[in-house]
């Protein structure tokens, strides 16, 4: 591929909760991309789960506005990307197809998109990607078994109870258990899509049947009283961890709306205020979060700090946000990457990937 440049998929939108997230995500990684070097192809994913050829200049609505930010779908084409197709995306509204990408950027948030799946077709489509393959990407969407893996490795994760629709949940039973306030949140979700705080009986009752609107299986999760800390992660085998950001919630916790829609709705403290030992035990810990979980490419690890000094780890998020507000790129730039070389970065871990997968064994 030497000599020409490659031409990248930037594959944005999808099915999920968190689909104007990736619209602001897609924008910023388009504008941000070294031209010098790559060729975009957009590919979205509309809100039904139709792939389609955007307006490639205009493919936004309203992108100054995160509440009202939407694909264009004036003049777009159906598409698809199907098995062995090396790259190659099929034109469904006209015979024929697309000149094939060289690389795919998912960037996509949430199930259908950050969970696996569309990982697994850009597999078996022999494509390379950006980010976590098929294992890293669905148990780091899987919050259940994220945590029970995490646990199991002997990091430190608050208490918590996996809850599956149609179980009878007591209140009093819980709360016993895990103490008050509770987090409730969908088990496969981001963005803080669906997560609600609870303090009593019919705040619990209500966070229970707001989470299963959008997940057939639900986390609740003890109260930890510490600083919400983020710490962006970088490479493949040996990744690189960021320094340390701290996010201050304007809102009761750190929201869907905080983080995307209120302009106000928290600050970004970088690097956090903390002590020099605990930043380094912090990314360690994101480091061995990202290797326990098997993830590629990129991550972002979430931690609550105590006053007493203890770490917990929050989450993991296997392709975090791209927007003006999002802490991975900033964290990034704090260390002197800028936006255009972190996507160039990432790009090349893709491809690194692929070629490394391609000298494996299939066959005895």
């Amino acid at each position: 591929m030497e000599g020409k440049k490659l031409r990248v998929g930037i594959l944005f939108g999808g099915k999920s909760a968190e689909h104007e997230v990736s619209l602001q995500s897609a924008k910023n990684i388009a504008d941000a991309i070294d031209k010098n070097k790559y060729e975009v192809c957009l590919i979205a994913i509309d809100k039904a789960g139709h792939w389609l050829l955007p307006n490639q200049a205009e493919f936004l609505l309203n992108t100054s506005d995160p509440k009202t930010i939407a694909l264009n779908t004036l003049g777009n084409e159906s598409v698809a990307l199907v098995p062995q197709s090396s790259g190659e995306v099929t034109n469904l509204s006209r015979s024929g197809v697309l000149p094939a990408v060289d690389v795919v950027f998912p960037i996509l948030h949430g199930p259908f998109g950050e969970d696996g799946t569309v990982q697994g077709l850009l597999k078996l489509a022999g494509v390379p990607f950006v980010g976590a393959s098929v294992l890293g990407s669905a148990v780091g969407m899987d919050k259940d078994v994220m945590k029970r893996l995490l646990r199991d490795a002997g990091l430190p994760i608050a208490k918590f109870k996996v809850l599956r629709q149609g179980e009878v949940v007591d209140f009093v039973e819980i709360s016993m258990e895990l103490g008050t306030p509770l987090f409730i949140k969908p088990a496969n979700l981001g963005s803080s899509v669906g997560v609600s705080k609870a303090k009593n009986k019919q705040e619990f009752e209500e966070a229970v049947a707001h989470a299963f609107e959008f997940d057939t299986k639900i986390i609740v999760e003890e109260f930890v009283a510490g600083r919400e800390l983020e710490c962006a992660v970088l490479g493949n085998q040996n990744p690189d961890a960021s320094g340390v950001g701290e996010i201050i919630p304007h809102h009761e916790f750190y929201s869907y709306d905080a983080k995307y829609i209120d302009e106000d709705g928290a600050s970004l403290i970088i690097p956090a205020d903390i002590p020099t030992e605990a930043t380094e035990r912090l990314r360690s810990l994101a480091t061995l979060v990202f290797k326990t979980l098997s993830c590629e490419g990129l991550a972002r690890v979430d931690f609550f700090y105590t006053k007493e000094g203890t770490l917990f780890v929050n989450e993991i998020n296997t392709m975090p946000g791209f927007t003006n507000v999002s802490m991975y790129p900033r964290l990034w730039g704090a260390a002197g990457i800028s936006y255009t070389d972190l996507i160039t970065r990432l790009i090349e871990l893709g491809v690194e990937r692929f070629a490394v997968e391609q000298k494996l064994k299939t066959m005895r």
